[in-house]
């Protein structure tokens, strides 16, 4: 059985690491290098960097930072925010980056997802969803850092991604991001007995028995970065809970 991973993630606005509620009100988390350099010191399974401003701005990722982070890490390092082409991801990975997360251009163009994982193989693609609980109990779909809804279904369009080259699942629910009132069990579960691949649950960890709900419906990865940045809980101490839990960790 594969162990199952904690992932840092490191939503990036102007060069800093920021953090919200239900992708709204941000506020400074710190230095988005020390914080990369602490988590793979710590024992972080991965790293994630979001620039959650890229496509609404209309810019690419910051590879500078990018590539500094990745200087300063040994774990797996995803990056994602205004890519939108190959060329894009060669760069990155230039820089550093072992894996990219696509997002409304793979939305807005599918076909680039089929692109990157012919090019850079499957393993190396994640797609990113954000998702909101409609009043219908249906899951949709929204882009541009949660301010354009599509009316398109969480798990048809995860469905889709998989069937186009997706490696992985990134999803977060909006309705959770922020909040500390734990992952978003539902959908999470659906994704993750559906799939063939890999989900990661975002939005909502704000306590160790939370990681241990969302890994017990069958997520292989949490994501979580507030109560990381802010030292609410330490990476060590929450594998150690989630092992003596029953969880697979690596320790």
């Amino acid at each position: 059985m594969l162990t199952k991973r904690i992932i840092p993630c490191l939503d990036i606005k102007d060069g800093r690491t920021v953090k919200g509620t239900n992708f709204v009100n941000l506020r400074d988390a710190g230095d988005p290098v020390e914080l990369g350099a602490r988590y793979a010191a710590e024992g972080a399974d991965e790293l994630v960097f979001l620039d959650i401003t890229a496509t609404h701005e209309k810019r690419k990722t910051l590879i500078e930072l990018v590539n500094r982070i990745a200087h300063q890490i040994n774990i797996p390092f995803t990056v994602g925010g205004g890519i939108s082409t190959v060329e894009d991801v060669q760069v990155l990975l230039q820089h550093g980056a072992d894996k990219i997360s696509v997002n409304s251009a793979a939305v807005k163009r599918p076909e680039l997802i089929r692109e990157l994982s012919g090019e850079f193989g499957s393993q190396c693609v994640v797609v990113a969803i954000d998702a909101k609980k409609e009043q219908d109990g249906e899951w949709y779909v929204y882009l541009n850092g949660g301010r354009t809804p599509t009316g398109i279904r969480c798990e048809d369009w995860a469905h889709q991604a998989v069937a186009l080259g997706a490696g992985e699942i990134l999803l977060t629910s909006m309705d959770h991001d922020g909040t500390k009132q734990g992952f978003a069990l539902d959908i999470t579960h659906r994704l993750s007995v559906g799939l063939p691949v890999p989900v990661i649950a975002s939005g909502g960890g704000g306590t160790p028995q939370h990681f241990l709900d969302v890994f017990r419906e069958g997520a292989d990865a949490a994501l979580a970065a507030s109560v990381f940045h802010f030292r609410e809980i330490d990476i060590p101490d929450l594998k150690g809970f989630l092992s003596l839990h029953g969880i697979d960790m690596r320790i």
